[in-house]
């Protein structure tokens, strides 16, 4: 049953569950499924928006054999135990064969590697905030460390995603992760622009917000906010407090899960990602195989009762979600809750209804929208921070956030609403332990928009992470300037000595980010640490202007929530270029050591494992001359030559629009142009035939003396006249 458009009598509605009379009564339109099943709230049609919603009156698992709650001290940090499974038996299975492919026998860096006695580095990979811009920038990097594909192999970079054992994402770097898992781990060709089968791409030129373009009426917007909204009813009606994240997080679902085709976007076919849910990750083929890395999301935590519409301190908690928990390391909390029950309120570890639990909050549009949601800083309107949207898509936002209030219950509307598991946890330092409900916000909102937090607990033991920094820190031009780097070596030096790895030596302000030009280039810090330093290796590899000193395409702002296929295309080949080249003081040539270069780097914490330590090769210290930052001897940004900074848009005056409404209407075009050709062959027959008519008329008067007949009355010319001046 497909509704076109708005119904006015309401009397068919009264037939309708009262969800859908709510939409229906607010002359919302929307495509609906072919069978809508009231009654029982936990029977859904299968593939439906309305799998959005969790299930309720779960019966909770016996906590005398298997507990909701994991609980852990700072200084006795544990693992959930499988998460310690997986990335153990990755390491010894997959990635030690992944290490051989990349490297060899490690004789090109001057090393054998059976020395090494299998025993290598562990490796994360940090993903980091921005939206579209930190998405694309996430995914075009890693397709250059991606050794299935052949040219990113053969540069020497390609292979180091195959070795990393955990993966971290956070907002934008979040849906990277995402959209890869629930993709079942695709090339990134694939993911991005899709394969003409299975995979349709992400669909960037599809703005976000206003899918169909600025007319908010439009029947298809209507559609799309309709299906939206609708998901939202279903989960408020299981008794869910929603807020704006909802309807935001079911928008990234539409992008980067896997059931929304250009097909059939505007319609309620599949249930474009509801119902799939994070703690089902360990059910995708490519996880169950060990091909992936340990994916973590992160969110930060607004205190309950502050309201606070600004940045955070830096002692707010911080979470980490995995497929397993959410759960946090900073020594306020030290405890995880079971994904899968995630949605249950829980006191002292208990159900607070008994044995019911609630199972599904955790949809893979919620984890990424959580870590995304932004709505506490824009929704300041003494501020007016929701002008760093455009119009068109703030005014949208505001639009389903009040179609949101009349339609359904929320409670918080500027963050995600969490049921709080953690209730009466650690009371003397815990912020929430009183708390019914965590408010959980943009994992960047304590000016930590790289996800290093769980990459750095001790416990994960991490020697690389390697840092796809795609922030947008510099307000002029949109690039990284080491503002995320501070503020975490910052927080853990005041708060997380004792959960967390020592931050590496970096330069110690933005401003000497910039000075030194490491924000604009490879540079690995903290290659030289002393016996008691247990910090890891940070590879820090910045969006940064092209090496060929060609415009950049790629500093875009973070709140533009669309782009057209060739912009996308153009920033895809500018970062994966850099990605791949390295950099040579002083000029705008690649590095043809780069690869092998950055293999040192990867490799080079494997030395000290060994007893006795193994001598850092030749060629290897001179990659760590040239790409180390040496605190005592920094660089200078005048070695990067002619790098331009102010971005060049590759779509003036709204081309990327025309082109988006081509490739959505292009059928209707080529039948609305033989329309029209037929009506113009058709008028110009008419006009034809009356012309024709009319000069017969005329010799007709003519030749009788008629002629002047019609206009003989004086009143008659007057209103001839007056028409005409009308």
């Amino acid at each position: 049953m497909r509704h076109g458009s708005t119904l006015h009598s309401l009397a068919f509605s009264f037939f309708l569950c009262p969800s859908m009379k709510r939409l229906l009564v607010g002359h919302l339109l929307v495509s609906l499924p072919a069978i809508v099943i009231c009654g029982n709230p936990n029977i859904q049609r299968r593939n439906s928006v309305t799998d959005y919603a969790p299930q309720t009156n779960v019966q909770c698992p016996d906590l005398s054999t298997s507990s909701l709650i994991r609980l852990f001290t700072p200084q006795n940090q544990t693992l959930h135990p499988d998460e310690q499974r997986y990335v153990s038996t990755r390491s010894t299975t997959v990635i030690r064969t992944a290490w051989t492919d990349w490297l060899g026998n490690g004789s090109s860096l001057g090393y054998n590697l059976t020395a090494f006695s299998g025993v290598f580095p562990n490796v994360g990979i940090a993903i980091p905030g921005g939206g579209l811009r930190a998405a694309q920038y996430g995914a075009s990097a890693l397709l250059a460390l991606d050794g299935r594909n052949q040219s990113s192999k053969a540069a020497g970079t390609g292979g180091l995603l195959q070795v990393a054992s955990y993966i971290a994402g956070l907002s934008g770097g979040s849906w990277v992760t995402g959209s890869l898992l629930f993709n079942d781990w695709p090339t990134i060709d694939d993911l991005v622009f899709g394969n003409g089968q299975s995979l349709a791409g992400w669909l960037l030129d599809l703005p976000f917000v206003n899918p169909d373009g600025d007319n908010i009426l439009s029947d298809k917007n209507q559609a799309f906010f309709g299906s939206i909204l609708w998901s939202i009813i279903s989960k408020a009606d299981q008794g869910l407090d929603t807020s704006l994240t909802d309807p935001w997080s079911r928008i990234i679902s539409y992008h980067f899960l896997n059931q929304t085709t250009r097909q059939n976007f505007f319609t309620n076919d599949t249930g474009h990602g509801a119902g799939q849910l994070w703690s089902d990750i360990p059910q995708i083929p490519a996880y169950r195989n060990l091909l992936v890395p340990f994916p973590i999301v992160v969110a930060n935590s607004r205190p309950v009762g502050s309201n606070l519409t600004t940045v955070l301190g830096l002692d707010s908690v911080v979470y980490a979600i995995t497929p397993l928990e959410i759960a946090s390391y900073d020594p306020f909390l030290s405890a995880g809750m079971n994904l899968s029950y995630a949605g249950t309120h829980l006191s002292n570890g208990r159900s607070i209804n008994g044995s019911s639990c609630v199972t599904g909050l955790d949809q893979a549009g919620f984890i990424m929208g959580t870590s995304a949601s932004l709505f506490n800083q824009l929704l300041d309107f003494g501020r007016n921070t929701i002008s760093q949207f455009s119009k068109s898509d703030g005014n949208t936002l505001l639009y389903l956030l009040s179609r949101q209030l009349q339609d359904v219950r929320t409670r918080a509307d500027d963050v995600a609403n969490w049921p709080n598991p953690f209730q009466g946890i650690q009371s003397q330092v815990f912020q929430d332990t009183n708390a019914t409900w965590l408010e959980l916000i943009d994992g960047s909102s304590n000016q930590e928009n790289i996800p290093y937090g769980p990459l750095l607990v001790k416990a994960r033991n991490l020697d690389v992470i390697v840092t796809l920094a795609g922030s947008a820190d510099d307000p002029l031009n949109n690039w990284p300037n080491g503002t995320s780097l501070i503020f975490t070596s910052d927080r853990q030096k005041k708060f997380l000595s004792t959960t967390h790895k020592q931050f590496p030596p970096i330069p110690a302000t933005p401003e000497a980010f910039i000075s030194t030009g490491v924000n604009a280039r490879p540079t690995f810090f903290g290659c030289d640490p002393s016996s008691s330093d247990d910090s890891p290796l940070i590879i820090y590899l910045p969006n940064a202007p092209p090496i060929t000193g060609e415009a950049p395409v790629t500093n875009t702002k973070t709140f533009q929530l669309s782009y057209s296929l060739k912009h996308t295309h153009l920033f895809f080949d500018q970062v994966y270029l850099n990605m791949i080249s390295g950099f040579i003081p002083d000029t705008n040539n690649p590095d043809p050591n780069w690869g092998m270069c950055l293999q040192c780097a990867v490799l080079d914490r494997a030395r000290s494992k060994m007893t006795p330590v193994i001598s850092r090769s030749s060629l290897c210290s001179q990659c760590f001359t040239q790409y180390c930052y040496d605190p005592q001897d920094p660089p200078n940004k005048s070695q990067l030559r002619n790098r331009q900074l102010v971005f060049e848009d590759p779509d003036p005056q709204g081309i990327s629009k025309i082109q988006a409404f081509f490739a959505i209407n292009k059928l209707k075009l080529i039948g609305g142009l033989i329309g029209l050709l037929a009506f113009i062959g058709l008028s110009l027959i008419a006009i034809y035939i009356i012309k024709k008519a009319k000069k017969t008329k005329y010799q007709r008067l003519q030749s009788s003396g008629l002629i002047f007949e019609e206009f003989s009355d004086t009143s008659q010319s007057h209103f001839v006249m007056h028409s005409l001046d009308k």
